[in-house]
């Protein structure tokens, strides 16, 4: 039995990236997993209503001051020590807040978005507007939620510009360190 430990221990210190990455897909999962658990009810109103809009808030707050830090990182890094496993936690976890964020304000006023009743909706619809894919079935409506789809895509374009930039300087590294290459 300790063999198996011992052996599970030595796999993960010759492939650290395959147990980052992992950790990574379990962080994730779990974040998905933390958004279908959490209790968001339509009719809320008074303290609970009050509560819930600060609890988004801070959420959308955090999002931001992660993704800026990843772009900061990214900036200031070693191109090959950039690590995008982080910046996936970043983007699922921005998803789930704008998802929750999304249903938030539909449930309280149903006016704000078309067709968005269920937690699945809103995550639908939060990837939807990540992707730029939009099929516009579930859609913004009142001037609310169009300011929180700002926001998302702000967001979208923030995470996506950081990742495609991380791409491209870890891909760059890797030619440059290529035997016959010249550089």
């Amino acid at each position: 039995m300790s063999d198996i430990a011992g052996d599970d221990a030595l796999s993960r210190t010759r492939n650290p990236r395959r147990a980052e990455v992992r950790r990574t897909t379990a962080i994730c999962l779990l974040m998905i997993l933390l958004y279908y658990l959490v209790p968001v009810e339509p009719g809320v109103t008074g303290v609970h209503l009050a509560v819930r809009a600060v609890v988004t808030v801070v959420g959308v707050a955090l999002v931001a001051a992660l993704v800026l830090q990843q772009i900061r990182d990214q900036i200031t890094a070693d191109p090959s020590d950039v690590r995008l496993t982080r910046l996936a936690i970043t983007l699922v976890g921005g998803v789930v807040v704008f998802a929750l964020a999304d249903l938030v304000i539909s449930f309280s006023d149903p006016d704000q978005f078309v067709d968005m009743t269920t937690k699945t909706d809103a995550l639908y619809f939060a990837i939807g507007t990540l992707t730029t894919v939009g099929y516009g079935d579930v859609h913004a409506e009142g001037q609310l939620a169009r300011a929180a789809v700002c926001v998302q895509m702000v967001f979208s374009v923030g995470v996506l510009a950081t990742g495609a930039s991380l791409l491209v300087r870890q891909w760059t590294e890797y030619a440059r360190r290529q035997p016959g290459r010249s550089g």
